[in-house]
């Protein structure tokens, strides 16, 4: 018992962790028939959105191999310290507008004249002294979206924008023709304090309030397109089905503690977003239903193309999970199937290209945006 709770530990840091160029695809062609309709994509967000704000050095424990192959292997052959075997949501929705891939923003030589990624794998939606505060932290991945906002503060400075009143051309250059896409965050919260003495509600009233105050910073700036991610079913991850009993689980085989956890979250979220459109009428703000998109690539995954929903591609161990938490995907002991497409999970807790490639044409192109990908698109000046 001893050894199992130094497991758990050690897990409940990294827990859930998100850290928790081009031949299109016809599947997202039709939002790419109207090319150059945005400028520019400012992105934000946790490991599902993050290309290459963190990388071996400093990334998540036990994720720490994102800098070393199989990361990368299907489209761009290497690894660019994206957290799956290809492309993130975010580079599909940058092909769908006819822009380049998105650069970090940590990386001081990229041409950052098409737009810039904030999002950073690790990071959690409340400030991180929090977790320090109540022992809940290695300080490993110590940024959180109130890094994030600061970084975008000093692109803001290094582009001349102040304010709108003081400096109206250089802010109008950086947000008219600007889509901020707010990626999924909070998981890394709920797994930070996973086993502590620190209520669930309390997580899930923090983190919901630091996005919200994020997403009111954003557009009291000037941000008038935004489309904000809302959580997966953290509970479909093999890390997640990995720690759980059998006897937790919900319609989709999934854990379902967890899944009712993230639902709860999604909806607090949608619910400030109604008020935000109220608050700020000509912005349009976009709600990327990615619960909902998810589950129901589950509930029919032969027709996506997917025969593998909670085994993750790279690993080791074998058996259902394919699943060991001291030789995750990277490291020397583990390998990574033949067919990636075929799977949801890549790692165990990030996905594939070929999910991430299915959740965006579910955005774009589906229903599961609300209002209509096609929406904001139309209403683009």
């Amino acid at each position: 018992m001893a050894f199992f709770s130094r497991i758990v530990i050690h897990w409940k840091m990294t827990l859930f962790m998100f850290t928790i160029t081009l031949i299109f695809s016809p599947s997202l062609s039709s939002a790419s028939s109207t090319p150059k309709k945005f400028k520019k994509i400012y992105a934000f967000g946790d490991s599902y959105t993050d290309t290459g704000n963190t990388h071996s050095a400093t990334g998540p424990s036990s994720f720490n191999y994102v800098s070393s192959p199989p990361y990368g292997r299907t489209f761009f052959h290497h690894p660019t310290n994206r957290y799956s075997d290809g492309r993130l949501v975010i580079d599909f929705v940058a092909e769908s507008l006819s822009l380049p891939f998105l650069p970090p923003y940590r990386n001081p030589k990229a041409d950052k004249t098409y737009g810039v990624n904030f999002a950073v794998a690790g990071s959690t939606a409340i400030r991180h002294r929090f977790f320090v505060r109540n022992n809940l932290t290695l300080n490993v991945t110590p940024q959180s979206l109130q890094t994030q906002l600061t970084w975008f503060n000093r692109f803001l400075e290094s582009e001349g924008c102040k304010n709108s009143t003081t400096t109206p051309k250089q802010c109008e250059a950086v947000f008219s023709d600007a889509l901020f896409w707010v990626g999924e965050i909070g998981a890394n919260d709920y797994a930070y304090s996973f086993g502590s003495s620190v209520s669930p509600n309390t997580i899930q009233h923090l983190a919901t309030t630091s996005l919200t105050g994020f997403l009111q910073v954003l557009l009291s700036k000037g941000a008038k397109y935004v489309v904000v991610q809302g959580l997966p079913p953290t509970g479909c991850l093999t890390l997640s089905m990995y720690l759980a009993p059998e006897t937790d689980r919900d319609d989709m085989g999934c854990v379902g503690s967890v899944d009712k956890q993230s639902n709860l979250h999604n909806s607090i979220i949608q619910t400030k977003l109604d008020s935000f459109r109220k608050q700020f009428p000509q912005t349009v703000i976009i709600y990327a239903d990615y619960w909902n998109a998810y589950s129901t690539v589950v509930k029919g995954a032969n027709k996506y193309g997917f025969k593998e929903l909670f085994k993750s591609c790279c690993g080791s161990g074998g058996g259902n999970y394919n699943f060991d938490v001291f030789n995750t995907c990277g490291s020397p002991s583990a390998s990574s199937c033949s067919d990636p497409s075929q799977y949801i999970n890549w790692d165990g807790v990030h996905l594939t290209e070929a999910m991430y490639k299915t959740m965006a044409n579910l955005f774009l192109n589906g229903t599961f945006c609300k209002p209509p990908f096609s929406y904001l698109l139309a209403k683009k000046q």
